[in-house]
């Protein structure tokens, strides 16, 4: 193990992002299996047409919804790995993600970085591409508005929201490409759909939005 991985299991220990009791991958035994409890799910949607499919893997409640709130907004960044561990665990969700030549997250804004300390979806995007071998392009996307956040607003409020708050760069190189946005929560969509529509400027040839979970 190298110094820099034996420091970073000094300020962040191996625990189970559920339980906290240590566990080796981050997640332990018993809290894995009643994840597995949970299934991979897909669904292509037809309201929004800036991306072609969805893809989630848990229900946006119970000890799920408590992890994701724990992860974003109580300084607990470590629990990414958890997540991560348990997407590559599942065999058939992990082997379909391969298809994709870049993971792009969604950005948040500078104020909110420097807020929170990280991007809660930028950690899980690199971790999951350095595992299944693909691309991780978190300079693709920048956001432009330090907006309210989308779950403070009601459906229509949310909708405007997210229109303008994302630009794409000049030297995204998506073009002919297959492309996954990764983001924690899906609601609405319009935060997916409005950081797609930016994306598609640059002509890729897919889009797929990946979330942890969906509402």
């Amino acid at each position: 193990m190298s110094i820099k991985n034996r420091l970073l299991d000094l300020l962040y220990p191996q625990v189970c992002g559920i339980c906290g009791k240590f566990a080796p991958y981050w997640l332990c035994i018993k809290c894995r299996k009643m994840l597995e409890g949970y299934e991979v799910r897909g669904e292509v949607l037809f309201k929004f047409k800036n991306f072609t499919k969805l893809i989630y893997i848990f229900p946006y409640d119970g000890i799920i919804r408590e992890m994701l709130l724990n992860y974003k907004f109580n300084e607990k960044p470590y629990i990414y790995n958890s997540f991560v561990n348990f997407i590559i665990k599942n065999q058939e969700t992990f082997e379909n993600l391969k298809k994709y030549d870049k993971i792009i997250p969604v950005p948040i804004s500078k104020k909110r970085f420097k807020e929170r300390g990280y991007n809660q979806s930028y950690l899980i995007a690199k971790s999951l591409a350095k595992k299944l071998e693909i691309e991780c392009d978190a300079k693709v996307l920048c956001k432009i508005k330090n907006n309210k956040e989308q779950n403070k607003l009601n459906k229509e409020q949310r909708e405007i929201n997210a229109i303008g708050a994302y630009k794409i760069s000049k030297n995204s190189n998506l073009e002919g490409k297959k492309v996954l946005l990764l983001d924690d929560i899906y609601t609405t969509g319009n935060t997916a759909n409005e950081c797609c529509k930016i994306l598609k400027e640059a002509n890729p040839k897919l889009i797929d939005v990946f979330v942890l979970a969906k509402d």
